[in-house]
């Protein structure tokens, strides 16, 4: 009611609603006809013969492996390579650029394969050259990412899934007085990560600083690993604990020499 007077809602209202509103609410002709056009547009379908359709896609294909070949040939393969340290054989990129922030040392055995975006940084307060080393035929998963205060060391044949974040320093200290303060972490809360041949990495799973991982693991997806972990163990959970044990192979395990 204004002034005494009691208002129309749909009269008050209509002044001040957009397009979208009136066409939604009104039962006009001119708002039924804009429905019906909005509805045949948004569900119109092209029919295609499905021999068209098939050469449709073996075109779009092509195209896009014509595409993604050249990006990672010659724009992210050679970049990782620029920002290595050492590299071996056979390296081999997704067509991600990839994402490397600071200074320190990359070094990567033979046939590593980059299977993603994967992200690097070196922390500049905690050593002169923080580094990073990857061995022979060891695979990174999209999104993971690695922290390097100190050293973080991947063994030989290692499978690492995607979104795996592995770092040895958290980057503030656990002190209150000392974080308040905006102080970099304590040197011995920085602690170098190792994780051995043959081990496999789940998605989503957290490495901790200081962690060892043994020869042969599992460390199962979103695990979350504070502890060393033994050879040939599979842990679980957060924080992760053994719930099984594998057994080691009867012959050695196979180990190339890194070349760079």
């Amino acid at each position: 009611e204004r002034d005494g007077v009691h208002a129309s809602p749909e009269k008050d209202e209509a002044p001040s609603m957009n397009l979208h509103r009136y066409v939604a609410r009104s039962n006009t002709p001119v708002a039924r006809f804009l429905k019906k056009l909005y509805r045949g547009v948004t569900e119109f379908s092209l029919p295609v013969p499905h021999v068209l359709a098939r050469l449709a896609l073996v075109v779009f294909l092509a195209a896009r492996f014509v595409v993604y070949f050249c990006k990672r040939v010659f724009v992210v393969e050679p970049l990782w390579k620029a920002y290595c340290t050492t590299y071996g054989r056979g390296f081999r990129a997704d067509i991600y650029v990839p994402w490397v922030q600071g200074k320190g040392r990359l070094i990567l055995g033979n046939d590593v394969k980059m299977n993603g975006h994967v992200s690097v940084t070196f922390a500049a307060r905690y050593s002169d050259a923080p580094t990073l080393t990857i061995g022979d035929d060891t695979g990174i998963g999209h999104l993971s990412s690695f922290i390097v205060g100190k050293s973080i060391s991947i063994g030989n044949h290692c499978r690492i899934a995607g979104n795996v974040w592995v770092f040895d320093s958290s980057g503030h200290p656990t002190d209150p007085t000392a974080r308040l303060a905006g102080a970099a972490a304590a040197d011995s809360e920085v602690r170098p990560v190792r994780i051995e041949d043959n081990v496999w990495i789940g998605a989503r799973a957290t490495i901790f600083p200081g962690v060892t991982i043994g020869t042969g693991s599992v460390v199962s997806g979103g695990a979350v690993v504070m502890t060393d972990v033994p050879p040939y163990t599979v842990v679980a959970g957060n924080p992760a604990r053994k719930v099984a044990a594998l057994t080691p192979p009867t012959s050695p395990e196979p180990t190339t020499a890194a070349q760079s």
